[in-house]
């Protein structure tokens, strides 16, 4: 699906000469209203050009596994150049000048990962098959394989509607750096805000998600003995030590060695479940069983539990389960929301696209193997997550106290990144806090962590049912942030794109050409471009408009799940029993 993006009567940049009146990109505020969308196309079709006469980087695998950049990625590029972007505003009332080749140079400088370092990273950061084999439970062998099949490919089409997006909007002069960037430079302030507000809420919510998954792992460990409230404070305890470190750079090998710790819990909990029964008992609190039909997992008056049975199609009657289980694919393909976090950091975005259709298609695979393998050999006993469906206590404490350590990782890296999401793009430009880069605001982001961990643990503790929370996430956020969103930035930015008058934008004067109101040009753009494009915009709404009915649907699923499974004597809020514990 690779699309190059073509200048639309756009002349030759050879072409411009005479001195400049237009206000220069380091001069601009960042986010910066007055700058038009014909302005930042204008800028990221140059860049573009220049990357695609540049050689293409090659992959440094010291550097992806240690997660180490080159510190002098550009040779004799000025490190001090690299802090340019972040000062832009004190420096211009400073009247500090900054030359534009020194400018362009700063942002180039960011820009040294290749496409081999961007396939590791979407794998690491999408990757989680723990719910499918509970998720195929829910849906059977044809719609499971089906739909999972279509979310992927979904997931991965929505990742290129990111791509392209970015390509025609980022620039050395204008750099996108986050998601709420591509909202902004398409549709306005309003969109920003949105969907940074959207993406610290989803990282929040994961970091709560987290937290009880892996609350419930020390929960089972200790055999219940453990006050089950205390088991979530232990893990938040060590996560917050972990968020201390301020950069992501600095996880380093930690980081990846997560992945491996998650591949190992995927082949021991196959080759156990291959060899044991499932854990019959435990199956009444998050198998697939339990959301579609619960007399399928129900024991005798002998004690003796239903054999293992598979659905060929979706089981009847079991509407909300089903979706509940579906919205765990949603869950098991999220993670566009970083994927610009990834291009802002590549030295030619235009190889980020075979990138990630080979880490989507990875991930894909590895999902249908382990989860039809899972279901296969469990049933409507699989379990979420799946380690906990194992019988034997042995390897249960293996893959949780495995897992657990991953999570660890990945619950600091959350919080990471949650809190400068939260920070950078909501607390400064709403609340105007000082910045990360001042004395006053290493003390608030120190202040906010500490909170942010607090939430995470009250969510904890208040919904210790974890695939219902997992629906919840699904539905409210990650189904938004990863197909509503990427249809929605393409919509505006092919409508802005198609709806440019005469030369666009003109370096020399700043000068744009828009002669009619901001509707008649919306309207234009979207009709203009040929008979395909038109076809494409009209797709791209009901794309649009579909992931948001499936936002509705998953919303009314995850709440009536919810409010089931708030039922059930056991989950109790801030309680000492534990979710998992039957026999208490």
């Amino acid at each position: 699906m690779a699309e190059k993006q073509e200048p639309i009567d756009t002349p030759p940049y050879s072409e411009q000469t005479g001195s400049s009146t237009a206000i220069k990109p380091q001069y601009r505020k960042p986010h910066d209203s007055a700058v038009t969308f014909e302005e930042y196309h204008y800028y990221a079709l140059r860049t573009r050009e220049e990357e695609d006469a540049s050689e293409a980087p090659k992959a440094n695998w010291k550097e992806i596994v240690l997660r180490k950049k080159n510190p002098h990625p550009l040779g004799g590029a000025n490190p001090a150049l690299q802090t340019a972007h972040e000062s832009t505003v004190q420096e211009a009332s400073e009247h500090l000048h900054i030359s534009d080749e020194e400018w362009t140079n700063a942002s180039r400088a960011f820009r040294t990962a290749s496409g081999g370092a961007c396939f590791y990273l979407i794998t690491t950061d999408v990757l989680g098959p723990y719910g499918v084999g509970f998720a195929m439970g829910t849906l059977g062998w044809g719609p499971g394989i089906a739909l999972y099949t279509v979310f992927g490919f979904m997931a991965g089409y929505s990742g290129y509607l990111i791509w392209k997006v970015f390509l025609g909007i980022d620039s050395y002069e204008f750099p996108a750096r986050n998601y709420g960037d591509l909202g902004f430079r398409t549709w306005g302030t309003i969109a920003r805000h949105v969907t940074n507000v959207m993406q610290a809420i989803g990282l929040l919510l994961l970091l709560g998600q987290v937290t009880i998954q892996f609350g419930e792992n020390i929960s089972q460990v200790s055999k219940f003995k453990l006050c089950y409230v205390v088991c979530p404070v232990i893990f938040i305890a060590v996560g917050f030590m972990l968020s201390q470190i301020r950069t992501l750079k600095a996880y380093g090998l930690i980081a990846n060695f997560a992945v491996w710790l998650n591949l190992l819990v995927i082949f021991i909990t196959m080759g156990v479940i291959a060899n044991s029964p499932p854990n019959f008992a435990i199956s009444v609190l998050g198998s697939a069983g339990s959301a579609v039909d619960p007399e399928s997992i129900a024991p005798d008056d002998q004690g003796n539990y239903p054999s293992i049975i598979h659905y060929a199609g979706m089981p009847t009657n079991s509407l909300v389960g089903s979706i509940n289980g579906l919205l765990s694919g949603v869950l098991a393909y999220s993670g566009a929301q970083l994927f610009v976090e990834f291009l802002a950091e590549m030295r030619r975005p235009r190889d980020f696209l075979k990138a990630m259709w080979g880490a989507q298609l990875f991930i894909y695979t590895v999902y249908l193997v382990y989860g039809c393998f899972v279901y296969h050999y469990q049933g409507q006993y699989s379990f979420q997550p799946s380690y906990q469906g194992v019988s034997p206590y042995g390897w249960q404490t293996a893959g949780n106290m495995i897992s657990l350590i991953a999570a660890l990782i990945a619950a600091g890296l959350y919080g990471n990144i949650g809190v400068k999401v939260l920070y950078n793009n909501v607390l400064i430009d709403i609340f105007h806090v000082p910045s990360l880069t001042t004395k006053r605001g290493k003390f608030f982001y120190a202040a906010i962590v500490p909170v942010w961990w607090a939430i995470a643990f009250v969510i904890a503790g208040a919904i210790p049912d974890y695939f219902g929370f997992v629906a919840i996430i699904s539905s409210s956020m990650l189904l938004n942030l990863t197909y509503t969103m990427p249809p929605f930035f393409v919509l505006g930015y092919d409508i802005q794109r198609h709806a440019i008058q005469g030369d666009g934008f003109d370096p020399v004067t700043g000068h744009v050409m828009r002669e009619e109101t901001t509707v008649g040009r919306l309207i234009r753009g979207f009709t203009s471009g040929g008979k395909f494009q038109v076809a494409m915009n009209i797709w791209h709404v009901l794309y649009f408009l579909c992931s948001l009915s499936m936002c509705g649907l998953g919303m009314y699923a995850a709440i009536v799940g919810m409010i089931d499974a708030f039922k059930v004597h056991q989950l109790n809020t801030f309680s000492c029993r534990s979710p998992l514990n039957l026999n208490a």
